[in-house]
């Protein structure tokens, strides 16, 4: 007779974890003393857990896991930020990047082990889709990157910016943001997609709600269509009054992704065109020039630094909130648009998913 797989506690929820200890120890308080170490002290396993009885641990240990995606590689840039390849069970490696920001780090996570947008200008994008994480695997890399770069306790921010459009896995993505709020604040969590309008719209219905990026990179339907074949199914009217009726509480902006094309997006035409769509919501744009790669972006160029500073000027004039964002991590392909997720890895046995 096979053995059951052990059930991985990364992603259980209080109930699921009243349900496998009844059996063990029914007390209410089990529960949450084990929720509280996978979720909020980051334990990698039953022998951290100091509070519980020897034998309940060695119990669970028979019957369940706490398992993190294992790290198969580990990329460090010269500018500090670290691209870690991390494989889940079934084979599925998925990238995630944790880059030294000025007072915190910034950990950018994958919701998907691949994309099915198809952005032009993005290697995952061009790679293809791949299947949903579920909200244990999403939380899991979090895990992976704060144990693995020891920032426990540490000023973290949080992306959604890795492989994947969150806003395609909304089950995944809400519940792994319900495990990143127990120990990070939703001012400092970051969702970004590239305008599921549907989907943006039950975001904005959740109860605690992250900040939003929208990746827009196009001042027009045509160019949208071109540039981002999956996205430019909803209109940039109907994108745009979904961002005017996400709720936003006194402070927050919505930020607005603009990857820079040359000769693509980057007229003077579409810098004028931009404040005119954005008028009346409260947004921040990041100005993003392409992270180039050679295999599978070729022919797609960043404009020279001249022309994104004329961008630039054109919409700080309209008194847009502008920033150039000049990406970390390009040495070591960990730049926006760059992540691929290639690293393969064979499955292993047969496991449970949390």
């Amino acid at each position: 007779m096979p053995s059951h797989p052990r059930r991985n506690l990364v992603g259980a929820s209080r109930a699921e974890l009243a349900a496998l200890l009844e059996p063990l120890d029914p007390r209410p308080f089990r529960a949450e003393q084990i929720y509280q170490w996978v979720n909020r002290r980051l334990a990698g396993g039953f022998d951290e857990m100091t509070n519980l009885p020897k034998p309940l641990r060695e119990a669970l240990g028979g019957i369940a896991t706490v398992a993190d995606p294992e790290v198969v590689e580990v990329r460090r840039a010269p500018d500090g930020t670290a691209k870690y390849a991390l494989a889940f069970p079934d084979g599925v490696v998925v990238e995630a990047v944790a880059m030294p920001m000025e007072g915190h780090t910034t950990l950018c996570l994958s919701s998907q082990g691949g994309c099915a947008v198809g952005c032009v200008f993005c290697v995952t994008g061009v790679l293809g889709a791949g299947r949903n994480l579920t909200g244990g695997e999403i939380f899991g890399q979090f895990r992976a990157l704060v144990r693995a770069e020891r920032l426990a306790g540490a000023p973290v921010n949080v992306v959604f910016m890795g492989m994947g459009e969150p806003l395609l896995n909304l089950p995944g993505t809400a519940r792994a943001l319900e495990l990143l709020y127990e120990t990070v604040s939703p001012r400092r969590v970051t969702v970004s997609t590239s305008g599921i309008v549907p989907g943006i719209a039950r975001l904005a219905a959740l109860e605690r709600r992250p900040n939003l990026a929208v990746s827009l990179n196009a001042t027009t339907q045509e160019q949208r269509a071109e540039l981002m074949p999956a996205a430019a199914h909803w209109t940039l009217d109907a994108l745009l009054r979904a961002m005017r009726e996400y709720p936003l509480e006194r402070g927050r902006r919505i930020t607005v992704e603009y990857v820079m094309l040359a000769g693509r997006n980057d007229s003077l035409e579409d810098a004028r065109r931009l404040p005119r769509l954005l008028r009346g919501i409260p947004v921040k744009v990041n100005l993003i020039p392409l992270n180039p790669d050679e295999r599978y972006l070729a022919g797609f160029a960043a404009p020279d630094d001249g022309h994104i500073d004329a961008f630039a000027a054109v919409l700080a004039a309209a008194h847009l909130n502008v920033t150039v964002r000049w990406s970390k991590g390009r040495d070591v392909a960990a730049a926006c648009g760059q992540l691929r997720g290639q690293v393969r890895r064979e499955p292993a046995a047969p496991a449970a998913r949390a």
